[in-house]
């Protein structure tokens, strides 16, 4: 009996467990290669195919990862074989054991052949019920980390192995029968305290008999073997017939143990065998791996030569630029409107020079004002100029060109600071707001224009605990 349906389950299934540490753009492409090579050469795609070609690509061809999955359950039905054997040599020792003038009753052995058939028979029922009542004892000695999917296979796999120690059972009680009736003179007759007749179990004997009947006729018993091997157990000692038609009985006893247990545990052996197969490659056909398989090598792959997919990702709007301290400036130009109705005091010294720009100005006051600021800058060593905005707007291009016109008429040596204020002109504006400043003065150049902030004044406790 081969294990080829189970070790193609198995493999299959660790190989997708595996799988799933891997990339869905590389199983695709993978798979999907595959498909194309065995569309080139003619060859129809297969889970055993697949695995033979995963196993050439990583070098582990020749390998199997259902060996250890299936070392728990060879054990199982070596014990089975084992103990069968055991326990068929035994049976049938039992069973022929006599005394001298006992004889050995065919009665006891009908019954022990038709209980063994009766016990084959539930076997197999309970492997197609999916009975498994004998789990609880095997869960407490197997290995609790068992595949999964072989959990699902345990009734079959226990009835193959039941039926194989069957056989064995019935093989090596057999051989002990036919070495018995070789090295001993056994006497056979039949006996039982119902009031049955001769007639009623000459019928019964030749209907059992009637699968050999054309086969060994000898072995089926006549009437007068029945009538005359009859014995009472308070008779002991008083026999009359021939002894030799004592033995007479072993040709029939042979045949009873061959077809009624022999025979249908090597019949139920190969039900169960193919049942299993019939059971795993059911398991393989609704395996979720298998779907996501086909799809993978039907679907295309688009190349794109770049393995990375950025399509998830959010723009970059971080800056390199940084806020920087605010320079000593007596010069500030209020842009658009911002610093109304009044400037922080931190920005608004008595000496001061504030100026306005932008917003309702018209081009000639902002080029006014650019004159001014160069006069004043002009007699400053260390020219630097305070232009306040309002922080919540974003920056215009209107003002990248009066800064780009400030830089050319005002001194080489000059510098600017982007103070951009909140509504109260008391508060540190949040970071997304100081981000798009940040990222406008890092295009004008960071050595001519930055971003700073004004040193704010403690905030009053009383006023936010009114908010």
């Amino acid at each position: 009996m081969t294990d080829t349906a189970i070790r193609l389950l198995l493999e299959f299934d660790d190989q997708v467990r595996r799988d799933r540490e891997q990339p869905p753009t590389f199983l695709h492409r993978r798979d999907r290669k595959y498909a194309m090579d065995c569309h080139k050469r003619g060859i129809t795609p297969s889970p055993r195919h697949w695995l033979a070609h995963l196993a050439r690509l990583s070098g582990q061809a020749g390998k199997s990862s259902a060996d250890a999955a299936l070392g728990t359950w060879r054990h199982i039905m070596m014990g089975f074989i084992l103990a069968g054997s055991a326990f068929g040599v035994v049976t049938m020792l039992g069973l022929l054991f006599y005394e001298g003038g006992q004889r050995i009753n065919v009665t006891v052995i009908l019954a022990v052949a038709f209980l063994q058939l009766l016990l084959a028979g539930v076997t197999t029922l309970q492997a197609f019920a999916g009975w498994q009542p004998w789990r609880p004892l095997l869960t407490r000695f197997s290995d609790q980390r068992s595949n999964a999917v072989l959990r699902k296979l345990q009734p079959q796999l226990m009835a193959r192995a039941a039926h194989v120690g069957g056989l064995a059972f019935g093989t090596c009680g057999l051989l002990t029968l036919l070495v018995m009736v070789v090295v001993q003179d056994l006497a056979f007759g039949w006996s039982t305290t119902l009031n049955t007749d001769s007639h009623r179990f000459l019928g019964l004997v030749q209907a059992i008999s009637a699968p050999w009947h054309w086969l060994w006729p000898t072995a089926v018993p006549d009437a007068s073997l029945v009538e005359t091997t009859r014995f009472f157990r308070a008779q002991a000692g008083a026999i009359t017939l021939n002894p030799a038609r004592l033995g007479d009985w072993w040709p029939f006893v042979a045949m009873v143990w061959a077809f009624y247990v022999l025979l249908p545990r090597l019949v139920l052996a190969i039900i169960a065998d193919g049942h299993l197969r019939f059971r795993a490659s059911r398991l393989l056909k609704r395996h979720p791996g298998l779907t996501a398989w086909q799809y993978r090598m039907e679907t295309p792959a688009l190349e794109t030569g770049n393995a990375h997919n950025d399509a998830e990702h959010q723009p970059d709007t971080s800056t390199n630029s940084q806020l920087k301290p605010l320079p000593e400036s007596d010069t500030v130009i209020c842009w658009a409107g911002a610093g109304e109705p009044e400037l922080p005091d931190a920005l608004n010294g008595p000496d001061t020079l504030v100026l306005r720009a932008g917003g309702r100005a018209s081009l000639q006051d902002d080029t006014i004002t650019l004159a001014k600021a160069a006069d004043h800058l002009a007699h400053i060593t260390r020219p630097a100029v305070i232009v306040v905005t309002r922080g919540w707007e974003p920056p215009t291009g209107e003002l990248q060109d009066f800064l780009q016109h400030a830089r050319e008429q005002w001194p080489r040596a000059s510098h600017v600071a982007v103070v951009p204020l909140t509504t109260s002109g008391l508060d540190e504006p949040p970071a997304h707001q100081l981000q798009q400043w940040l990222r406008f003065t890092e295009r004008l150049g960071t050595d001519f224009a930055c971003v700073s902030l004004p040193p704010l004044l403690p905030q009053n406790p009383y006023h936010q605990r009114e908010q």
